[in-house]
């Protein structure tokens, strides 16, 4: 009899190790998960910063410039003009004919 009570004991230390093993192992996936998503978001982070104030086409840096009392963002390389929110919209209102006219009226239909 205390040979089968031995090996019964045996058997639940085996299960209560193999029940660690897995709480470890699933703890362990979530760690890496969590610094995963950490490294990610400041690389994001990071890609932001470089990007900023920076022409999307050459890269090279944006330089303000007022135009009918609204100021756009241009590009000294590319010659590119960029619209901050609410830039497109206030040229449009200002024209009633003309392309920036013709394109609000078609995006707003």
């Amino acid at each position: 009899m205390p040979d089968e009570k031995d090996r019964l004991g045996e058997k639940l230390r085996e299960a209560e190790r193999g029940r660690e093993d897995q709480y470890f192992a699933q703890r362990d996936r979530e760690l890496v998960e969590k610094l995963k998503r950490e490294k990610e978001a400041a690389l994001e982070a990071q890609a932001r910063a470089a990007a900023k104030a920076r022409c999307p086409k050459c890269g090279e840096h944006l330089r303000p410039r007022t135009e009918h009392e609204i100021t756009v963002d241009e590009c000294p390389a590319c010659g590119g003009v960029w619209l901050d929110k609410g830039e497109f919209e206030a040229l449009a209102q200002r024209e009633t004919e003309g392309l920036f006219a013709w394109l609000w009226r078609t995006r707003t239909e």
